[in-house]
């Protein structure tokens, strides 16, 4: 490969996002407010946003999570199916791994800026061990503050205004964020049903830029054999597009397979960059603690950006990190099949009340054709109003998510089953009337 010639040039101009403007939640409603509705003691100087904050695509499901916390605080029993938060504690060698790092006075200053090498030692040696992949600590590992700013600041270390990243659909919507941020277009990788929801490579873009995977997927539930991975990395490094891949539920995975890791392809880590994080695997979501891996010059552009705008993670949470990624297989093994029996539940139960929903193989997502002749959004609203359950409608994914919503297998079992039990009274209802 020429030097840096995956990470230079621009791309064709495709299509652009869709306009936000005029699909704000409540919250940015009310944050782009004009001055003139001020309330009484705030100040009347007229403040308007930037072009760039405007161009944000809406923060759909925190709109959704709002709708659903004003009905918990008027006293509905709202089950929250909507969003991917672990319910289990973080274990306890890594509560204390931050608790004794907590009290190291080093830990007090600065560190750093790259973060810890101790650290990136640690997820060099995840990687050998979890999936054979040699990495170099200290050029091919970025500590970041929760992968999701990772996949945010990929976009703005490689875009140009004009320049086009391919996104799936259905996908994680903080994809488009760092794209809009970039000043950048998307275009969409269908997830196809007939596919199994891997991307239609028939709608590949050749002179993209910056190329999205997610496997296992969010919202899919699916996951990528390794000869859909060699067929991408193939056409990357053809057209010199660089290929991001969101590895965030790497470790959960049912029925006995096993995630594969972009960069234990061959050629993987020469067009792309991997993002992880012990979010989900060691449910420490709340701490904000992800890695990308991979191509040295990406990581190095990762790590300039981040000098700029971050201090590094807490180095008492990296110490904890470094605890979680040496967690023994078998913690896994156990997250690995509560996840499995309440993916099992759930769809038993749903089929009890005359919902059929195919089983996900991996991630904490189920996902779900709806069953009624509603749209993705109208059936969400109904389920939220009438039987006080919070599911995520499909097209808050991208518009190939029409007729499903995603289910998270983050509630406890009894939840799930209520939630199915309210559901499934709801559409008898519904046919009877």
């Amino acid at each position: 490969m020429a030097k840096n010639s995956h990470f230079e040039g621009s791309a064709r101009l495709f299509r652009a996002l869709p306009s936000s403007h005029d699909d704000l939640s409540e919250r940015e409603t009310a944050a782009f407010a004009s001055p003139n509705h001020s309330k009484k003691g705030e100040s009347s100087v007229s403040i308007n946003p930037s072009e760039r904050l405007l161009n944000l695509p809406p923060q759909f499901f925190a709109d959704l999570v709002g709708r659903a916390e004003k009905l918990r605080q008027a006293g509905h029993p709202v089950i929250n199916l909507g969003q991917g938060n672990p319910d289990q504690s973080t274990p306890t060698a890594i509560v204390d791994a931050l608790k004794n790092a907590a009290d190291n006075p080093l830990y007090h200053r600065y560190i750093p800026f790259n973060g810890l090498f101790e650290l990136k030692r640690a997820v060099a040696d995840w990687y050998l061990v979890r999936y054979g992949v040699v990495i170099d600590p200290d050029r091919e590992v970025s500590i970041l503050i929760g992968s999701k700013i990772g996949l945010q600041e990929i976009s703005l270390a490689l875009l140009n205004p004009g320049d086009t990243a391919m996104v799936p659909d259905p996908g994680y919507p903080d994809y488009w964020s760092g794209i809009r941020l970039a000043g950048a277009e998307m275009m969409s990788l269908p997830l196809r049903p007939d596919l199994d929801f891997l991307p239609d490579l028939g709608a590949w873009v050749p002179s993209a830029k910056l190329a999205f995977l997610n496997y296992p997927n969010n919202p899919t539930g699916r996951l990528a054999s390794p000869q859909f991975l060699d067929e991408v990395i193939r056409l990357a490094s053809k057209d010199h597009v660089v290929l991001a891949h969101d590895l965030a539920y790497g470790d959960i995975t049912f029925d006995g397979r096993q995630s594969v890791s972009l960069l234990s392809r061959p050629g993987g880590k020469d067009v792309g960059v991997e993002f992880t994080t012990v979010s989900k695997s060691y449910n420490m979501a709340g701490w904000r603690l992800g890695f990308a891996v991979g191509n040295p010059t990406l990581i190095r552009y990762l790590d300039l950006l981040q000098d700029h705008l971050h201090c590094s993670q807490f180095g008492a949470i990296q110490m904890a990190g470094i605890a979680a990624l040496g967690q023994p297989p078998e913690a896994l093994a156990q997250l690995r099949t509560l996840y499995q029996h309440r993916r099992d539940l759930l769809i038993a139960s749903a089929a009890e009340a005359g919902w059929e929903i195919p089983p996900s193989e991996g991630s904490v997502f189920v996902w779900c054709p709806i069953p009624t002749s509603e749209s993705a959004v109208k059936f969400c609203d109904r389920v939220l109003r009438d039987a006080d359950v919070v599911l995520a409608p499909g097209t808050g994914f991208g518009e190939a998510g029409e007729g499903y919503v995603r289910i998270s297998l983050t509630a406890s079992s009894d939840q799930l089953v209520e939630a199915m039990r309210r559901i499934g009274q709801l559409m008898s209802s519904s046919t009877r009337g």
